[in-house]
C-alpha cells in the first residue's frame, strides 16, 4: 500500500513531460528523457474515427522532421468507441495500413475519471492556445526540447496544416 501511495503521489507532483514512464505498445515502459533535445507532438488517436487517415500525414510529418522531432502515439477509446481494439490489433492495424514507424503507447485513458496521468498533466499545461479537457480523437500536443507544452492543436488541425510545421520549425 505505501508503494502504490508513493508512486500516486510521485505522479500528481510530477512537474515535467520527463518525469513521466509510459507503456509502449509492446508493454515496456518508456523512458522519455529519450527525447529530450527534440521536440515532441503527442497525439490521442483511434483506428475507427473520421480523423483516423491523419496517421498518415503524422508518419509523413515524422519522416520530415526526423532528428528534430518526435511524435508518440496514444490510443484512446474515449471517444465514440472508435479504438476497441487490443494494442496487438492497434499496432498491426496502423503498420499494415498507415506504415506508422513512430512510437505507439499502450491504450490510454485521456479523459473522464481514469485518466492517465500524462494527459491530466498535458491538459492543465498554460500554453497560448487552450487547456483543459481533450475534445475528440486526434489533439496534438507540441512540446519543445525541454518538455515543455508550447502548442496544441484540435483533431480538425492536420498533419499538414501549416501551422503545425510553423510551430514545429519555430526556435
Amino acid at each position: 500500500m505505501k508503494l502504490l501511495l508513493t508512486f500516486a503521489i510521485m505522479l500528481t507532483s510530477a512537474s515535467s513531460l520527463f518525469d513521466y514512464k509510459p507503456l509502449s505498445i509492446d508493454g515496456k515502459a518508456t523512458d522519455l528523457n529519450q527525447y529530450k533535445g527534440k521536440k515532441i507532438l503527442i497525439v490521442n488517436t483511434a483506428s475507427q474515427c473520421g480523423y483516423t487517415p491523419q496517421y498518415e500525414g503524422l508518419e509523413k510529418l515524422y519522416k520530415k522532421y526526423q532528428g528534430k522531432l518526435v511524435i508518440i502515439g496514444f490510443p484512446a477509446n474515449n471517444f465514440g468507441g472508435q479504438e476497441p481494439g487490443t494494442n496487438s490489433d492497434i499496432k498491426s492495424f496502423c503498420s499494415k495500413n498507415y506504415g506508422v514507424t513512430f512510437p505507439m503507447m499502450s491504450k490510454v485513458s485521456v479523459t473522464g475519471d481514469d485518466i492517465d496521468p500524462l494527459f491530466k498533466w498535458l491538459t492543465s499545461q498554460e500554453n497560448p492556445d487552450f487547456t483543459g479537457d481533450i475534445k475528440w480523437n486526434f489533439e496534438k500536443f507540441l512540446l519543445d526540447e525541454n518538455g515543455k507544452l508550447i502548442r496544441r492543436f484540435r483533431s480538425k488541425t492536420t498533419p499538414e496544416d501549416a501551422s503545425l510545421s510553423q510551430a514545429i520549425e519555430a526556435k
